[in-house]
């Protein structure tokens, strides 16, 4: 079925998964870019107390970020469960999972941002304890960032593989859509056994950034293929009829 026959419903999904997919790309790599040169700082403690306004940005985008992602996967659902229902629904489970560790992240950078301001505005006697809890809390949120892309990974593939059988998009950017979050597979499991998991992620989750971009522009632009579902192209067997 041609794309200007596509229901109005169908429409409006394609549309709002278009603007939701740039809304949490854009709002994480913003995030990342304000908060992750404070966090490497060598003295990030006093880095992060000098800049609280970008810190308390960089945690509102977060948020922006993780909204997105779960709206994501339910605006997805009505449009997708007439090709697989429990895998719909599992993308809407998992992106929500990737939501709420955004929001721990978040509650993790926070944190740091409190205890950087107690830090600075004090004497303080023992500064290594502080210091001490800042590496616990960084430590606490690259491991929360570990499941997050986890969860997205899981997430963003079981849609990915609805798009391939459906047919919504068009194959080629199912493909790479399925391709990439693979990658994201390999930078999860690349960053047990590094030391440097933000350069693995920035580096392995580049081809899932491209693709959701040009998937997003691709929605807007010309919204969803809507071949029937199998569910609705099954033929209605007639009742059999008892007796003479």
């Amino acid at each position: 079925m041609a794309n200007r026959s596509t229901p109005r419903a169908t429409r409006r999904a394609a549309l709002s998964v278009g603007w939701l997919l740039i809304t949490a790309t854009v709002a994480s790599l913003i995030g990342t870019a304000l908060s992750r040169p404070l966090l490497d700082a060598s003295d990030y403690l006093t880095s992060v107390s000098d800049h609280a306004d970008r810190i308390a940005a960089a945690a509102l985008f977060d948020l922006v970020a993780a909204a997105a992602s779960m709206g994501i996967a339910i605006s997805l659902y009505p449009v997708l469960k007439g090709w697989g229902e429990r895998m719909a629904l599992g993308s809407v489970a998992f992106r929500t999972a990737e939501a709420l560790m955004f929001m721990v992240g978040v509650a993790c950078l926070l944190s740091l941002l409190a205890l950087s301001q107690r830090f600075t505005s004090a004497a303080v006697a023992d500064p290594a304890s502080y210091r001490a809890i800042g590496d616990a809390l960084l430590d606490t949120r690259e491991q929360v960032t570990l499941i997050q892309v986890f969860a997205f990974g899981v997430g963003g593939s079981l849609y990915y593989w609805l798009f391939y059988r459906s047919r919504l998009v068009p194959r080629w950017l199912s493909i790479w859509g399925l391709v990439a979050m693979a990658l994201t597979f390999v930078a999860c499991v690349s960053a047990l056994f590094t030391q440097n998991a933000v350069t693995t992620y920035t580096v392995v989750l580049l081809p899932i950034a491209v693709q959701e971009m040009v998937l997003a522009l691709w929605l807007i632009a010309k919204g969803f293929d809507v071949p029937t579902p199998p569910a609705a192209r099954a033929p209605k067997r007639e009742p059999v009829s008892v007796g003479g």
